[in-house]
């Protein structure tokens, strides 16, 4: 138990899915686990642990932005002794080819004020990173693999300008969380990877609607969900 997680020793598996709205992971838990059960309420930041294909699996919401998701993610990694995460969030298209409800799997990411500092792009686990862009190229899933941009401001008066330099280094998509991930991932040794959904496009001015807003994660659920499902029968023994 922590201030922010009530969970008990062994409340959640060591793979861990992180959407940001607590009703997305419910709706997760619902749809994809087998034998779900709620293992935290406090704020309302819901976590779930339950099973997928015979692989214990946890979701937990991590709220908006940074700051939030830093203190769940260091909870569950220094307490919890989580060791993979996932995140299943939302993002926005810089890129016209970009397109709403296709996925983003980022293969980096960087703070918008360090965009300019090289070592302060982060990258996931390169295995993780490896299975869930061949799945989803054999699924035919729409998605891009490419560098992503976080930041900390929501609404800013210049919308898709601001991100011009990382736009300049390959950034496709940008959102506010994916750098965090990666970066605490890489301080507690954890392997970490972002598979976001656009929601909208800082290009076109488009956006999903909002009886969308849970259904339309399914496809990043699955993916999430299937490349940790592929990388748990890599590493179990032989029978």
């Amino acid at each position: 138990m922590t201030p922010h997680i009530e969970a008990g020793k062994g409340g959640y598996a060591e793979r861990v899915l992180l959407p940001g709205d607590p009703d997305r992971a419910a709706w997760i838990a619902r749809t994809f686990f087998d034998e779900p059960r709620q293992v935290n309420a406090i704020r309302g930041a819901l976590g779930f642990t339950g099973s997928y294909r015979g692989m214990p699996v946890s979701v937990q919401a991590t709220g908006i932005g940074r700051p939030s998701l830093s203190i769940y993610v260091h909870e569950l990694l220094s307490v919890f002794g989580i060791r993979t995460i996932v995140r299943t969030g939302s993002c926005g298209s810089l890129d016209e080819k970009v397109a709403l409800r296709s996925l983003v799997i980022a293969q980096a990411a960087v703070m918008d004020f360090e965009v300019d500092n090289a070592d302060a792009w982060r990258r996931p686990d390169p295995a993780l990173n490896k299975l869930a862009t061949t799945l989803a190229s054999k699924s035919g899933i729409p998605h891009r693999a490419c560098p992503m941009v976080s930041s900390d401001v929501f609404y800013h008066p210049d919308p898709l300008g601001r991100f011009d330099k990382a736009r300049a280094r390959g950034a496709s998509a940008c959102d506010m969380e994916t750098a965090s991930i990666y970066g605490i991932g890489a301080r507690f040794g954890a392997r970490a990877l972002s598979i976001c959904t656009v929601v909208d496009s800082l290009v076109t001015g488009e956006e999903i609607g909002r009886s969308e807003r849970q259904q339309v994660f399914g496809p990043a659920a699955e993916l999430a969900l299937e490349t940790l499902a592929a990388d748990w029968n890599g590493d179990r023994p032989s029978r």
